[in-house]
């Protein structure tokens, strides 16, 4: 087994793992750099090389539970989502993402507009500053709030379940709040 061929064939499937739940990517890439250190030197513990994937991917697991140890104080690899899980959290977050649009669309306008420029479209906040022509220190301000409000809105017309991480596995609809509510 040959080290630099163990590296290209999972580099990018490792990544994509660790970027599911790290978000930035220097990080996720730091992390992925601790994996295959562990990997070189405990290779000599793996006894069955047709199992080299699997292997990987439980250091890929434990070396996030010890990033997230690190950060937060706290975390078990039970916290962690599975493969199985993760296709579940994915479709609970695209029916979730595919309400934000009408949400946002009910936010006050000058929220609104700084959502979907920002989040929607891409826009910097500099950018978007720029755009508005407001300060760059309003235009942070005017996301924060519109995300507030948005979390807001979506938190009264439903409940969600989430890791300890916050993300999305599951939820409910809130009985008590608007009928007309696509879910």
């Amino acid at each position: 087994m040959h080290i630099e061929t163990v590296w290209n064939e999972y580099y990018d499937q490792l990544l994509r793992f660790i970027r599911k739940s790290v978000t930035d990517k220097a990080t996720a890439e730091d992390l992925l750099q601790n994996v295959f250190l562990k990997m070189l030197t405990n290779i000599e513990s793996l006894k069955d090389s047709t199992k080299i994937k699997s292997w990987l991917f439980q250091i890929t697991r434990n070396t996030m539970v010890d990033h997230f140890r690190k950060a937060q104080k706290e975390g078990d690899i039970a916290s962690l989502p599975l493969e199985e899980d993760d296709e579940i959290s994915d479709d609970v977050m695209d029916e979730v993402e595919s309400w934000v649009a009408p949400f946002i669309n009910r936010l006050p306008e000058k929220y609104r507009e700084a959502l979907i420029l920002s989040e929607i479209k891409g826009m910097s906040q500099k950018e978007l500053a720029l755009h508005l022509g407001i300060s760059y220190s309003a235009a942070k301000t005017r996301v924060h709030r519109g995300r507030l409000l948005l979390k807001q809105k979506l938190t009264e017309c439903c409940i969600f379940y989430t890791d300890k991480y916050g993300n999305i596995m599951n939820y409910e609809s809130n009985p008590n709040y608007c009928k007309s509510c696509n879910n």
